[in-house]
């Protein structure tokens, strides 16, 4: 198992989902924390489960994401040796490719 740390940017973007739920119900907010944290013990546990289409759109080869089920989320993430650098958590209505263009590393 590979520990999953998020980046600042996928911080933010879980903070903003979680305030926006809030004000949906305290316990929508609950539900995505929930899933969120579902589909990081997922990644962490089988990395390679990701799917690489961005990856090949951006020209990065490592990049792979992991949709979030019940919420229009998934994490993007960079896979190392010793863990997994979760760099966004991004609503998939959003311009995918723009919306990580200039936060790969």
């Amino acid at each position: 198992m590979k520990p999953a740390i998020r980046s600042a940017l996928a911080g933010a973007d879980i903070q903003s989902a979680v305030e926006f739920y809030v004000a949906e119900t305290v316990q929508v907010a609950a539900a995505f924390i929930d899933e969120l944290e579902r589909a990081t013990r997922h990644i962490e546990s089988h990395p390679a489960t990701g799917s690489p289409r961005y990856a090949h759109e951006l020209n990065i080869p490592q990049l792979r994401f992991w949709p979030l089920r019940r919420f229009p989320f998934a994490l993007f993430y960079i896979e190392h040796a010793d863990h997994l650098d979760v760099i966004r958590c991004v609503h998939m209505s959003r311009d995918i490719p723009a919306s990580l263009r200039d936060d790969v590393p």
